[in-house]
């Protein structure tokens, strides 16, 4: 059974964007490939951190030098190190959860949906690909379902960002609160992380939808939700709940990095470096005043980055059991529950997979053969040299919508 909040916990928002970074930005030229187109606690962290410190359990990872050899390679990047897809479309941003999972669908569908996003953006036009309506009305039902979720325990507070350090701050401040919420009241949803996978190289992005602490007041490892909304009320596919798991496992990777490197080797400088901010520049009245009414003094980034690694040192990793939910979207019912467990080796395996795509050292490859039945829900199916006329009927398919 999910515990509710007690009480509205009002949470710092920029936008109603759904990543933790938008995808909203001005990529570089280039022609595409012929085949391919706040919340406010009374308490403050340090107050917390005696009541609810826990022991860090750490785990399993490169050391902090395999990460600098990583920023001295990036430093010296050559003119076709620039046109990866990683530095085109996610430089300064990180690379979203959800650009692993798009990958592991269809590469050729996540590669046309980037240059179709940067044609759009350049020539000003809507796109018209077919289905394209029908999918977006699902997903609009599918956010609202998740707004809808976030305002049953949170309050949400528009503020502005005047510097790329705020907006950074913001997110970080969201992850603070969101954390305290989750340790008070034993839930919180939309929880944006911002973590580090080491062995890869990267940054990474996402937005959880629900974290929940255990019932069992001896178990400190919360556990980690997805949910996914369908219009129909059939089951999904195996390989949309292999997606699913996918994202989920991603989830505890990043969380679990983040608890282990909070007592030590916690890098911040990487931080900085990675998306070129200042750490001591200093924060807007507004988002100082929403730090200090949710418990804390932060006059710049620096400061939001020290208390977001204090936050990270009260937690312990997430539990080794994820939940991967599907809900119907005419009355709210679950459809599917699956109890999944973390296998660490297989998911960094899928990110290192879709970080070749992104990093340039392969072509995105065609859809499985014996998955083609989703080239026929496919917006680009028309632009696509892999689609081959299948009967698509024959598997049941649908759209499912993440709120991330």
């Amino acid at each position: 059974m999910v515990r509710t909040s007690s009480k509205k916990i009002p949470l710092v928002i920029l936008s109603d964007d759904e990543n933790f970074y938008t995808e909203a930005s001005t990529p570089s030229k280039h022609t595409p490939p012929s085949t391919s187109k706040l919340h406010r606690n009374g308490k403050s962290i340090d107050s917390v951190s005696g009541q609810a410190k826990r022991s860090l359990c750490m785990c399993s990872e490169p050391d902090i030098e395999d990460y600098g050899d990583f920023l001295r390679k990036k430093k010296k990047t050559s003119k076709a190190d620039n046109n990866t897809l990683l530095h085109r479309f996610r430089s300064k941003k990180g690379l979203f959860v959800t650009d692993v999972t798009k990958t592991e669908w269809c590469e050729r569908q996540m590669e046309f949906s980037l240059f179709s996003e940067e044609w759009k953006n350049k020539e000003g036009k809507p796109m018209d690909f077919g289905g394209e309506k029908r999918i977006s009305e699902a997903m609009e039902v599918g956010r609202n379902r998740h707004v809808q979720l976030q305002l049953e325990v949170q309050t949400l507070v528009e503020l502005e960002a005047k510097s790329a350090e705020d907006d950074m701050a913001m997110k970080l401040v969201n992850f603070i609160n969101g954390v305290n919420q989750l340790l008070f009241d034993g839930l919180t949803r939309e929880l944006p992380i911002l973590s580090f996978a080491f062995a890869e190289g990267i940054w990474m992005v996402g937005k959880i939808d629900e974290v929940q602490m255990p019932k069992a007041k001896k178990d400190h490892n919360p556990i980690l939700i997805e949910l996914k909304t369908r219009s129909q009320d059939t089951v999904p596919s195996e390989a949309q709940k292999r997606n699913g798991r996918i994202q989920l496992m991603c989830y505890k990777y990043l969380w679990d990095n983040l608890v282990a490197h909070a007592h030590h080797d916690f890098p911040r400088k990487q931080l900085y470096d990675y998306f070129e901010l200042n750490p001591r520049r200093a924060l807007s009245n507004d988002l100082q005043a929403a730090c200090k009414e949710s418990g804390f003094t932060a006059l710049n980034l620096g400061d939001v980055v020290r208390c977001y690694q204090n936050t990270c040192k009260m937690l312990q990793p997430c539990n080794k059991e994820l939940v991967l939910r599907y809900e119907s979207q005419r009355d709210h019912s679950v459809l599917v529950e699956e109890k999944i467990t973390y296998d660490e080796g297989w998911v960094k395996s899928e990110i290192g997979s879709c970080l070749e795509l992104w990093l340039g050292q392969r072509e995105a490859r065609y859809v499985a053969e014996d998955e083609q039945w989703k080239c026929g829900y496919c917006d680009f199916v028309s632009e696509c040299q892999g689609y081959t006329d299948i009967d698509s009927e024959s598997t049941q398919f649908e759209s499912d919508y993440s709120s991330e």
